[in-house]
């Protein structure tokens, strides 16, 4: 068999990196443990001659050799990642050039709000440490201009890139709806949830409290603009932040646990009795109205048992 071809394009803006990119090897990306490099094609899964394009939304394209071409599975799952780190869409890209780091995503954005093209959509990218998962959804780095400290916070501009470009991959490739329920137990279940975390398939941060915590807003406005019901693309001043607010909490033991979900663990404390600002509500398992992450960072409580004021 011919030995696949593949073309580099020049960076556009950098001629050297300025970063260490070993730093960024622990939280960035990669194919499975152990995965064969050279992985035989597969037949198309749940496609009937798929189609595919790449996003009109990508201003820097600098394409990877760290893929499997074709991709195996149609494409119906959406898998945000953090960069850990600053990186521009060319720094990013650079590294993701090199073979030898086997790492890859689909597309990077920065913290400039830029969105690049690594992988192609027709391909699997080697960004979530699973190789069934990457081959069946597109895969997004995000910059951070936060770190550890702050959940790896990402910018407005990028908030508002990533929400553009899930709402235009959504829309091209016959994705009614993002759902998300916080449940790891739900992967492939994508008639229940089709978004999906790199923490659930290895020992990794990604992608950070901050867009993790923050998936339930980007699914909601996602949906509002495939579903038709806003028409403008979202930018850094009109991406609905969420609004703390107060609830009223009338039993004294009311667990606290570590994440959104009875499936997370008890920290072994409670709230008692009072009043608390909730900053934070998603879907998770054991609660019909959500969990609520509490403002003090003592972690997150039943919305089922909280009266808002």
């Amino acid at each position: 068999m011919e030995e696949e071809k593949i073309e580099f394009t020049p960076l556009e803006v950098v001629d050297k990196l300025e970063f260490d990119d070993t730093e960024f090897t622990d939280e960035l990306g990669g194919k499975e443990e152990n995965e064969p490099l050279n992985e035989k094609p597969h037949k198309q899964k749940n496609a009937v001659k798929a189609v595919y394009t790449n996003s009109p939304l990508v201003t820097y394209t600098k394409l990877s050799p760290c893929k499997n071409s074709p991709r195996n599975h149609a494409i119906d799952t959406i898998t945000i990642h953090c960069m850990a780190g600053n990186m521009t869409v060319e720094s990013c890209g650079a590294l993701f050039s090199k073979y030898s780091r086997e790492t890859s995503s689909n597309y990077g954005i920065g913290s400039d709000g830029r969105i690049a093209l690594y992988v192609n959509e027709s391909d699997r990218s080697w960004c979530t440490s699973n190789r069934a998962n990457d081959h069946r959804a597109i895969t997004i780095e995000v910059a951070n201009d936060g770190g550890a400290n702050t959940g790896w916070h990402v910018s407005d501009k990028a908030m508002a890139s990533l929400i553009n470009l899930v709402t235009d991959i959504c829309q091209r490739n016959n994705i009614p709806e993002l759902r998300w329920k916080a449940d790891k137990n739900l992967i492939g279940q994508v008639d229940k949830q089709n978004m999906t975390a790199h923490r659930w398939f290895a020992a990794k941060a990604c992608p950070g409290d901050y867009l993790y915590n923050s998936f339930g807003s980007i699914a909601e406005q996602v949906n509002k603009r495939v579903k038709g019901e806003t028409t403008k693309p979202a930018t850094e001043k009109n991406v609905e932040p969420f609004k703390p607010f107060l609830v009223s909490i009338s039993i004294a033991n009311l667990n606290i646990r570590k994440g959104p979900g009875s499936n997370f663990e008890r920290t072994g404390k409670y709230t008692g009795k009072g009043i608390f600002t909730i900053e934070e509500v998603i879907d998770g398992k054991g609660s019909k109205t959500g969990w609520g992450k509490l403002k003090s960072g003592a972690g997150w409580i039943c919305m089922d048992y909280a009266k808002k004021i």
